[in-house]
């Protein structure tokens, strides 16, 4: 079994993190080269707001981390790669089901291993949308990941 069949089966122990399963959110697809996250929540008496829509906090956690998977399962374990900033637009009120698809293409991710390789560190933008049952979006997601190369000397 390779290394990237080991994480694609882990991702689903990822539904069964705590503030993952109480919010209802859950990882529905990981394609083969984990370049592709799809993720879904439905709405629950316990992520919904005071208005009946659900929580923007549950939104946005829905959205957290799954960039910065996709370039640690690509890059391997010689790069340290973080969540550094985001940012979420609240842009219609969500109910029933809402989906996020987060996709680095293998090219992007081999530019950037490329360019760490040779400069040692960066950062990079990458975006996500939030979109209910009818394909309307309910939040744009911009996520700046920190990326390094592991023996890179610290800054002096």
């Amino acid at each position: 079994m390779t290394l990237k069949e080991k994480w694609r089966k882990k991702f689903k122990l990822i539904n069964w993190y705590f503030p993952y399963l109480f919010s209802g959110i859950k990882i529905t697809d990981v394609d083969e080269e984990i370049t592709r996250i799809v993720v879904e929540m439905r709405m629950k008496w316990f992520n919904k707001n005071m208005v009946g829509t659900h929580f923007g906090g549950s939104l946005y956690s829905m959205c957290d981390p799954h960039f910065m998977f996709i370039i640690m399962m690509n890059l391997g374990g010689d790069y340290i790669v973080w969540d550094k900033s985001a940012k979420i637009n609240f842009l219609k009120p969500g109910k029933g089901i809402v989906k996020a698809v987060f996709e680095i293409p293998m090219d992007e991710i081999l530019k950037i291993k490329k360019e760490i390789d040779i400069i040692g560190k960066n950062t990079y933008w990458f975006k996500a949308q939030v979109k209910d049952e009818n394909g309307v979006i309910v939040a744009a997601v911009d996520k700046e990941i920190y990326v390094r190369k592991k023996n890179m000397p610290p800054p002096s």
